[in-house]
């Protein structure tokens, strides 16, 4: 059940004659015979029937002052339950249509995707997005400019109007309906934003990546959000970080890991080869008897760390490059080979996940 005084838009101190004078006004403008084509007329005007039968008896309306709409529950009296829930739900009809649900405090998510090597690096992206801010033709008053208005009859002009359930001796204020919180009831309402005092925006935003992000985390930019209501500050916008996986490296932790091919020469006997960075190629020394899988460590060419200064590093897995066609030279010096070594079978090395867990167990 609605608050009846919001229903005929009257004061609580209101006298007999102004509830009167104001059913009269509404039941002129609600009956049903007058609004043939409107399918909600019926209800309306029965709530309007029972605000005035309420208000017009002093006992119930005694009644209504002092337990609220628990003084109608079937039965009698109050009920066991103490209800906030209309405080939150007064503005849900006109910001329904932004998307916003009972309880919004305006946060906004989006979410940005970049690169492996703008979240290794740090960047600055630029994002445009949508938010509901105060209609910039109105400034949020909800009228049309240069138009005027007249104080809230329901609330005096105070924005609020107190609210009293149950048996509860507390009075909570809650924004006044009529009037949307402002205190003021426009003559005629903006065009623009249809009374609400909100409308859709663009805006553009500069967002600062700090190097070293990971995906999943969330830049929080106060202020940068929705405006759930006319009279209330905008929301945080809040940027979900989605990283793109590169076609090289991978990431973990604050360790960058590659795989790099070297030949059999190069394995056996040591040398240098140049790898891939984030900053471009350095040159990295194999050890004489290296093994397939082998882990060998770049120092400080990692990601660099979020709580402390330096870099992570970048962990090489070693691959060895068999060729693919032989001459007959080539397959004669192997064969020897394979007699000076013999045909006896290693061990199989650890995996690659396992030498990793030993390297940050």
């Amino acid at each position: 059940m609605r608050d009846p005084y919001e229903v005929l838009g009257v004061a609580r101190n209101a006298s007999d004659g102004e509830i009167r004078t104001a059913f009269r006004k509404q039941a002129a403008q609600l009956h049903p015979d007058r609004n043939p084509n409107n399918p909600d007329a019926d209800q309306r005007f029965k709530e309007l029937n029972q605000a005035h039968q309420i208000l017009s008896d002093p006992q119930k309306r005694a009644a209504f002052d002092r337990f609220g709409e628990s003084a109608f529950r079937p039965g009698g009296g109050p009920g066991p339950d103490f209800d906030f829930s209309g405080i939150e739900d007064l503005f849900g009809d006109l910001l329904g249509a932004f998307g916003f649900r009972s309880g919004d405090r305006g946060v906004l998510r989006k979410t940005l995707e970049i690169s492996f090597e703008e979240a290794a690096r740090g960047c600055e992206k630029e994002i445009t997005y949508e938010r509901v801010d105060s209609c910039t033709r109105c400034s949020g008053s909800g009228g049309e400019p240069h138009t005027s208005s007249d104080t809230c009859n329901a609330c005096g002009g105070r924005g609020k109007v107190r609210f009293q359930q149950a048996l509860f001796p507390l009075a909570v204020e809650r924004p006044c309906s009529r009037c949307r919180g402002r205190g003021r009831i426009p003559r005629e309402s903006c065009t623009a934003c249809s009374g609400a005092g909100l409308a859709k925006h663009t805006r553009r935003l500069q967002l600062e990546i700090p190097a070293g992000i990971e995906a999943g985390s969330v830049r929080s930019v106060s202020g940068a959000g929705n405006r759930p209501r006319p009279d209330r500050p905008a929301g945080d916008l809040e940027i979900v970080i989605e990283v793109t996986p590169h076609a090289f490296f991978r990431r973990v932790g604050d360790d960058i890991v590659c795989r790099v091919p070297i030949t059999f020469s190069q394995a056996t006997l040591g040398g240098e080869v140049s790898v891939p960075t984030l900053e471009g190629h350095a040159k990295l020394r194999i050890p004489p008897a290296t093994q397939v899988g082998s882990v060998l460590r770049l120092r400080g060419k990692g990601v660099a760390h979020r709580v402390r200064s330096g870099h992570g590093d970048q962990l090489v897995e070693v691959t060895i490059q068999v060729p693919a066609q032989l001459s007959d030279r080539a397959r004669e010096l192997i064969e020897e080979l394979g007699e000076e070594l013999g045909e006896t079978v290693m061990p199989q090395e650890a995996s690659f996940m396992e030498k990793l867990k030993g390297l940050f167990g």
